[in-house]
């Protein structure tokens, strides 16, 4: 007896949407979620000035354009309430099941069905997996000397403790990745000192927000395809600008030079102080890690009570950092601003999964490099797909990949029951030539081209590629989504 004829591992919006697309193709479907609450990274990251750095136009299903935006930019709670409003809209509310962590899933290759054991002890059956776990999901503290030693607060941006007091203390914060680029302006004029621990310097790009006003609201709950054609725009706009940028650097470097001179005549009009600018200035291309978005980031280092500290850090005391030049500096908070295990010993996976002859997925991407058919189907792995799975990321917009992977899913399970059968699993043939036309195409890209190697992105494994991005335009991807031929499955 199984619990539901597909599970979906996660309820970030990667879950909610796999939930969606199963609801109106028909079938049964179990949610686990780990946490008490859906919601994913807008569930977990509440820390001050948290926003998504897409347009909320693009940010968000393309068959649930939301017209309530308060902001050009929306805010972290406004995700989350549209994360809500999403389930609530498709009535499936009642296929989660919450306090779930995963720990590990078999394959019987007897009756095709996975069992998935959570940490608790329940066990769940089902015949089809699709692990939405997401990139952004356990924090990543920083592995330095001493940091079980300090005795002051200490805290992630991703699990930020809402009772936190900075008003007049001496605080320090580590990274100056996406989440510290928002967290740094925001909590600067409180605080007695702020001491900002950089590695490596962010490429920064302005930022075009501003509020949405009421009338416009109104005109998008009336007329929604108004709403639509800012959306496509605003695709096109990063799509041409960005993602191409990125893609096709070897065809079109101009793109990402006009870039990075952009990016520095901002940081000159910015940052005051010439030592500090330099500081500020990546030695690496645009495009080799995620770039940000922001109109106060840089302008706060020309605050009196704001330091950079560039210069590495050595240890953690119980009351301070100590950096390689001997100097401590003393901090009541510490904020790790660190980013997430996105992947872990080449691993997309926080769980482990066992497939055919027993073999696990986290070990055979670590000894034959992250590889899957489409981002999401990988040999000897039956009835199972991933949403961000290796060379899936489409675009800058999370919701991009979410659509184009769970088409091409969808496709597949609907020619599954068409046929009657109880296993599909992709051909090893079909994915090894998907592979290698991928890494082809990566090669054009800015990662191998544009002096990415000083990066410390997350972008990179330990083999020296790039799997996050897939190496496509949106369009082409979500065009092999929609037409791949479905006989690159084998069905039994």
């Amino acid at each position: 007896m199984i619990d539901a004829e597909v599970i979906i591992i996660g309820s970030g919006f990667s879950g909610i949407g796999a939930a969606i697309e199963l609801k109106k193709a028909g079938f049964s479907f179990l949610v686990l979620e780990r946490a008490s609450d859906i919601g994913g990274t807008w569930r977990d990251n509440q820390y001050p000035g948290i926003a998504v750095d897409i347009t909320s136009f693009t940010y968000s299903y393309s068959f649930e354009q939301y017209p309530n935006w308060n902001r050009v930019f929306a805010k972290g709670d406004e995700l989350y309430q549209y994360a809500q409003h999403c389930v609530d809209k498709y009535n499936i509310r009642a296929n989660f099941q919450y306090n779930v962590d995963v720990e590990k899933a078999i394959f019987n290759e007897q009756n095709s069905t996975w069992t998935l054991i959570a940490k608790n002890g329940k066990s769940f059956t089902c015949n089809v997996i699709i692990s939405a776990t997401g990139a952004l999901t356990d924090p990543k503290f920083p592995e330095i000397k001493g940091i079980e030693k300090f005795k002051g607060e200490l805290v992630h941006t991703a699990r930020w403790k809402q009772d936190l007091q900075l008003k007049n203390k001496k605080v320090a914060i580590i990274g100056t990745g996406a989440s510290s680029v928002q967290i740094v302006p925001n909590i600067a004029p409180e605080v007695q000192k702020l001491t900002v621990y950089q590695r490596t310097p962010i490429w920064i790009m302005p930022k075009p927000d501003t509020t949405i006003p009421t009338s416009v609201k109104t005109l998008f709950q009336k007329l929604p395809f108004t709403q639509n054609s800012i959306r496509k725009i605003t695709d096109k706009i990063m799509e041409t600008v960005l993602v191409t940028a990125v893609v096709n650097y070897k065809q079109l470097p101009v793109l990402v030079k006009s870039l990075e001179q952009f990016c520095l005549q901002f940081l000159k009009i910015q940052v005051k102080d010439e030592n500090i600018r330099k500081q500020l200035t990546p030695k690496y291309g645009f495009g080799c890690k995620r770039p940000s978005f922001s109109n106060t980031y840089l302008s706060t280092f020309n605050r009196k009570n704001v330091e950079l500290v560039t210069t590495s850090i050595q240890e953690i005391t119980a009351n301070g950092i100590v950096t390689s030049d001997g100097i401590e500096r003393k901090m009541d908070v510490l904020i790790a601003a660190t980013g997430f295990h996105v992947m872990k010993n080449s691993n997309y996976l926080n769980y482990e999964l066992y497939g055919k002859n027993k073999l696990e997925l986290g070990a055979y991407w670590g000894q034959n490099r992250l590889q899957a058919y489409q981002g999401c189907a990988i040999p000897n792995f039956p009835n199972f797909f991933i949403i961000f799975g290796p060379y899936s990321a489409s675009g800058l917009s999370w919701f991009n990949m979410i659509e184009i992977q769970m088409l091409h899913i969808i496709r597949v399970l609907k020619e599954k029951r068409k046929r009657n059968v109880q296993q599909v699993e992709i051909k090893q043939t079909e994915h090894d030539k998907y592979f290698k036309y991928i890494l082809k195409n990566q090669e054009n890209t800015v990662f191998f081209n544009n002096n990415c190697g000083t990066s410390n992105s997350y972008y990179f494994d330990k083999f020296g590629d790039a799997p996050f991005l897939r190496p496509l335009s949106v369009a082409k991807s979500k065009k092999f989504s929609e037409h791949s031929d479905l006989n690159h499955y084998q069905y039994h």
